[in-house]
């Protein structure tokens, strides 16, 4: 990614990336894969560091699941039709997985050894 979009200040960021990145954590990351040894190892401590952010987006993906699951059960009952429903379901099913992947990300970050 080019590093001026980490620098701006959130006023100058269009609308679509400042959602994006409520939605998303991908951003927030660096490749700890690449580089060399001094590299790779900076990078796991930056992203060791930006692993405090995680909850807030399983607690925004959990809300989210929640919210759209109760619509979904209040359009089934108010008598909606099932394609309806499943508007409403569907991104709440998603969410599930999200939260999986979040969680292993976190306890990835927080137990495991960096790299060597």
């Amino acid at each position: 990614m080019d590093d001026r979009t980490f620098s701006a200040p959130p006023s100058a960021l269009r609308f679509r990336t400042l959602l994006y990145r409520y939605w998303f954590f991908a951003w927030l990351f660096r490749d700890a894969g690449r580089g060399t040894v001094f590299e790779r190892a900076a990078a796991w401590r930056h992203n060791r560091e930006q692993a405090r952010w995680l909850p807030t987006y399983l607690r925004r993906w959990a809300t989210l699941g929640l919210v759209f699951f109760v619509l979904g059960a209040v359009v089934e009952l108010a008598g909606g039709t099932a394609m309806l429903a499943a508007l409403f379901f569907v991104p709440s099913a998603i969410s599930v997985p999200v939260n999986a992947v979040i969680s292993v990300a976190w306890l990835g970050l927080k137990l495991l050894p960096g790299p060597l």
